[in-house]
């Protein structure tokens, strides 16, 4: 790809290792996150930051964002100093955020309109994911774009599929979640019953791990749940969204998905007891009342 600036926007758990793998690259890396200190690393690394995110618009021709929740990217691009006031133009922009598919249809129209592009790319695999560059990019949007960046994509993601039009991405990333959550009730209620049962967690691990039971879950967050390690590859609150925006979907298509209503039920009440902040592994906590 020819020597651009490159911005990134949101330098959280997930952001940080993507940024890391972009680094890598010849290109400028600016970058901008609401908490300057949690970019820090980053810069010492090289990567150059901004004070806001119209100052990476108004410099990069290449530009990611990964926030926090629908409305924060609506915001971030829509909102007064929004990034599609300001872009450069031809600028392509790439919301790695889990976010809504309508949302992502009006964006990409809003772009259009302007002359940019914005493709919706989440992202799965997790901090392991981000930090190894194994992570799997289900994209939507224009599939010129999609070509045209995928170099970038390739120095964080091992597992890139191009999905369709505008939104196909995120519908993609539900389906994941579905999936996702489903699993790890299961890997929470297979480790409580193997403890009641009296065996060894790590053999039990060892066993099932690579035979028929085998999933990323199982492999890489039941250990953690084992030793009680709750630090977050992926924050309880941001998967309690992900589970109620794939629900609102399912709602809008007239489909009964009682498995993923029953894991936004656990999930929101394991949030109600103070978890909101700790991965998704923090699931097995609700196992262990009483």
């Amino acid at each position: 790809m020819e020597q651009i600036k490159i911005g990134f926007i949101g330098t959280g758990v997930m952001g940080t290792g993507i940024i890391q793998h972009l680094l890598t690259l010849p290109n400028e890396i600016h970058i901008f996150n609401r908490t300057k200190k949690k970019a820090d690393s980053l810069i010492k690394k090289g990567a150059v930051w901004q004070d806001s995110p119209t100052f990476i618009a108004q410099n990069c021709q290449v530009i990611f964002t990964m926030v926090g929740y629908p409305k924060d990217v609506e915001e971030l691009y829509l909102g007064q100093d929004g990034l599609l006031h300001h872009a450069l133009a031809d600028t392509i922009f790439i919301d790695l955020t889990t976010s809504t598919p309508s949302l992502a249809v009006k964006l990409n129209q809003a772009a259009e309109k302007l002359g940019l592009s914005l493709l919706d790319a989440p992202v799965s695999g997790g901090d392991v994911g981000a930090k190894n560059g194994t992570l799997s990019i289900m994209a939507g949007g224009s599939e010129e774009k999609f070509a045209r960046v995928l170099p970038l994509f390739k120095t964080f993601g091992q597992n890139i599929v191009y999905h369709g039009s505008a939104g196909s991405g995120q519908n993609a990333k539900m389906s994941n979640q579905i999936v996702i959550a489903s699993t790890m009730i299961g890997v929470c209620e297979s480790l409580t019953y193997a403890k009641n049962a009296g065996l060894s967690l790590d053999l039990v691990l060892k066993s099932i791990s690579t035979g028929a039971a085998g999933s990323w879950s199982l492999s890489n967050l039941a250990p953690r749940m084992i030793v009680d390690d709750f630090e977050p590859g992926f924050y309880v609150k941001h998967f309690i969204k992900d589970l109620s925006i794939a629900l609102e979907e399912a709602e809008r298509m007239e489909l009964k998905l009682p498995g993923l209503q029953l894991a936004h039920s656990l999930y929101n009440e394991i949030s109600n007891a103070g978890y909101d902040d700790n991965g998704t592994q923090a699931l097995i906590s609700y196992y262990r009342q009483g």
